[in-house]
């Protein structure tokens, strides 16, 4: 039987429960429901666990690398779950740990190499795709409080107040909407690509940069495609960035994707243009975004980033932006990387998709959403996102194709629309007319149902073969 120790030391509940505090019974209820056992105290506070099975320690009050190295210094638990809690490289978690949320930056004990999570005997994962969906439309809830830039405030103001007459005074406040504006994408990650739907759904035009190899699949999802971030940029209204921060540069004591959105990106984009950063406040040249602050090229910066009050310095990627805040802080928005954090529905999904990882890691040495390299022992499995996020994937149709009832209906719609089309091709000038009165009423319930199945299914996005 097997037997492990893991550590929880982030709050896998947000939404406050009766006592006031954050509630986590649900991730309790889960991981007792798979066998395991559920602690509200450290290990050094239970007796002898029960053997064969695994004990999860819930300490969500561990902050401080100090708190850190002295619960889990010494290699006492066997695995850890973290969120936005930093894992110190003195730590260890001999069988894995798991950050819930995409991005692994926080993940730094030795055991798998740091948060890059190459090198080390253990593991490194996370659970990509549970926040993506928060984590974008938080962002379009960014651009939509200062696009179209009706001064809805200030109307209100004057509503209220008996102060504003719509025939005089509604030609003094004109506005634009965002359709047909530019948005640019820097990513083609779960994220970047939720918030490119979001824009397309506005009528936006999309242009997204990535990896040549995504090419296909975003220009097959309707958006334009860039080969460099520059190009992306250029004569954009609005830049939002979901990059990552890549691999860390011990040399230059640098993550390989600090700064990228610099002078270049920031010169190329529209007179007037907002930023949305809410990835990693340290992609952006903090410099260059207050060169485009002061020349009118950025009206508007949102920037979502941590920011640490460790006895009592500030510390964390947002610390720069401070700096910007005195001269430009009418034009900031400025969160402390609260856009998806604070979201408990995704927040338990995460901790629970991460009580799987670790089962499934320490009982049949699986893992799931591997980051960095793959130790001895282990066997990579792949991606396990939730439904919608990141494509379309071999086990994503054995699951339809399962449910006879949705595989016909999918492909009864599809051999309508496609009938339809194959007799409009075939007719005659003089023919199609009367076809086309005839049939589109139905050709356009059988397109409008094979629309409704496909999204209700999540059958768009990029085809992965794990």
């Amino acid at each position: 039987m097997t037997s492990a120790n893991i550590l929880i030391c982030d709050f896998v509940g947000l939404r406050l429960g009766a006592d006031g505090n954050p509630d986590h019974s649900e991730v309790k209820a889960y991981v007792e429901a798979r066998g395991g056992a559920f602690h509200q105290t450290g290990i050094g506070k239970v007796g002898a666990p029960d053997p064969g099975k695994l004990h999860f320690f819930y300490l969500p009050q561990l902050s401080t690398r100090e708190e850190l190295l002295a619960e889990a210094g010494d290699g006492r638990y066997d695995a850890v779950i973290a969120a936005a809690t930093f894992i110190p490289a003195e730590t260890r978690f001999r069988l894995g740990g798991v950050r819930i949320g995409a991005g692994t930056g926080n993940m730094g004990s030795a055991s798998w190499g740091g948060g890059s999570g190459e090198g080390g005997e253990a593991p490194l994962m996370n659970t990509p795709g549970i926040n993506s969906r928060a984590t974008a439309q938080m962002a379009m809830k960014a651009l939509l409080k200062v696009r179209p830039d009706l001064p809805v405030d200030r109307l209100n103001a004057l509503v209220a107040d008996g102060q504003f007459d719509t025939g005089k005074d509604l030609r003094h406040y004109p506005t634009e909407k965002l359709e047909g504006k530019v948005l640019a994408v820097i990513g083609y990650g779960n994220i970047g690509r939720e918030f490119a739907r979001l824009g397309q759904a506005f009528g936006m035009r999309v242009v997204v940069y990535a990896r040549p190899r995504h090419q296909k699949w975003i220009e097959l999802e309707g958006f334009d495609y860039a080969a460099s971030m520059a190009e992306a940029a250029r004569d954009a209204d609005v830049l939002s960035v979901h990059l990552g921060l890549g691999a860390f540069d011990a040399g230059r004591q640098r993550y390989a994707n600090a700064g990228l959105i610099g002078d270049e990106v920031l010169s190329a984009l529209n007179h007037g243009a907002v930023l949305i950063n809410y990835d990693r406040g340290e992609l952006v040249d903090v410099a260059a975004l207050e060169r485009a602050l002061a020349s009118g090229r950025i009206s508007h910066a949102a920037i979502d980033a941590d920011l640490f009050t460790g006895e009592g310095t500030l510390s964390g990627p947002m610390l720069p932006y401070l700096g910007l805040v005195e001269r430009h802080g009418q034009r900031l928005e400025l969160l402390p990387h609260a856009a998806a954090d604070t979201d408990h529905p995704s927040r338990v999904a995460g901790a629970k998709q991460a009580v799987d990882q670790i089962f499934a890691a320490i009982t049949e040495r699986r893992i799931y959403n591997l980051k960095g390299s793959l130790p001895p022992g282990f066997v990579d499995m792949g991606a396990r996102v939730s439904p919608g996020i990141g494509g379309i994937s071999p086990r994503h149709l054995a699951a339809l194709a399962e449910d006879q009832a949705v595989a016909a209906d999918l492909a009864r719609s599809a051999a309508l629309v496609s009938a339809f089309w194959e007799r409009v091709l075939a007719a005659s000038e003089q023919e199609r007319p009367a076809l086309l009165l005839s049939e589109g009423a139905v050709f356009a319930a059988a397109a409008n149902r094979l629309s409704t199945l496909l999204r209700r299914h999540h059958l768009s996005g990029p085809f992965t073969s794990k």
